[in-house]
């Protein structure tokens, strides 16, 4: 429920941003860890009213002493300098947008592709930095920071005994989009794997419900992108074909709306496939490319 502080577990709570789209499903997840000194992960888009209504949901006597941010999309990071600003507390991130982006895709970056999808917040800095494996915390809370570049170069998940706060990494209700070159498909699977590392009891993810079953929904969303890597393979055996013609294909079942989403995660798909030399652009590796299977 949006503008609602609800209690998950102990030392957890959540309230919903305002912000329901077909990209977020029904709003952000703002989650609220510990009890006194608080951190805030996510404090979603930058609206005034939500930003409220997480000062007014802490309890008498509680004040934030740290704003977490998973990932510098605008549904995500820009209400964290509002809050900071309300609170004087520090904003924790991974880095800037450009953070954690692999060679391929900073050289992707640099030829003018531009992401897609919920929008980066290009103007996002954060005050401190973690690591990956890095510990942070204050009061009866601690977070262990887990750097999940995939869905985003800059992508953090928070680790909290056996529960992790899984960004937009890893949701119950849709699989993640990889939108280069921000988001990095082959750093995707490396994620997923470090995920499945932690043999999680529950994820909290930025949009939706939590997800149990945490290692067989991590292998469900694993098996979902090499199916749609071997139907690219197989469209491909058919002769070469540029993204627009790929989606047509393989995304029967996706309304045209949601189309330019698509592009966007066969183009992840064939740039990792470029890689790993699966296929090649007939030219620079583009959105624009025609694309053929090597050696077809």
């Amino acid at each position: 429920m949006q503008g609602r502080m609800v209690d998950l577990e102990a030392g957890l709570r959540r309230i919903r941003a305002p912000n329901p789209s077909p990209m977020t499903l029904s709003g952000t997840n703002t989650y609220i860890l510990g009890t006194g000194a608080v951190a805030v992960v996510d404090p979603g888009p930058a609206d005034a009213g939500h930003i409220g209504a997480i000062l007014a949901g802490l309890a008498p006597g509680e004040r934030v002493s740290h704003i977490l941010v998973t990932h510098a999309h605008l549904d995500h990071s820009p209400g964290a300098r509002l809050l900071a600003a309300a609170t004087g507390a520090p904003v924790v991130a991974f880095g800037a947008p450009e953070a954690g982006r692999s060679a391929v895709m900073a050289g992707l970056a640099a030829a003018g592709l531009a992401g897609g999808g919920e929008g980066v917040d290009r103007a996002f800095r954060p005050d401190l930095t973690l690591a990956d494996g890095a510990e942070i915390g204050a009061g009866d809370w601690s977070v262990r920071a887990l750097h999940t570049p995939g869905h985003f170069c800059n992508h953090l998940c928070f680790v909290i005994g056996d529960a992790v706060l899984s960004g937009d990494h890893v949701m119950g209700w849709a699989s993640t989009l990889i939108s280069p070159p921000d988001g990095d498909l082959g750093d995707y699977f490396r994620s997923l794997a470090a995920l499945d590392a932690v043999n999680a009891r529950v994820f909290y993810p930025g949009h939706g419900d939590p997800v149990t079953g945490c290692r067989a929904r991590i292998a469900e969303l694993a098996a979902h992108r090499r199916e749609r890597s071997a139907q690219i393979r197989a469209h491909l055996a058919q002769g070469p074909a540029d993204i627009a013609g790929l989606v047509a294909a393989i995304y029967t079942e996706v309304p045209p709306t949601l189309h330019a989403a698509a592009a966007r995660n066969v183009f992840a798909h064939l740039v990792e496939m470029t890689e790993q030399n699966e296929v090649a652009p007939e030219g620079p590796l583009h959105p624009g490319a025609v694309f053929a299977l090597r050696g077809g």
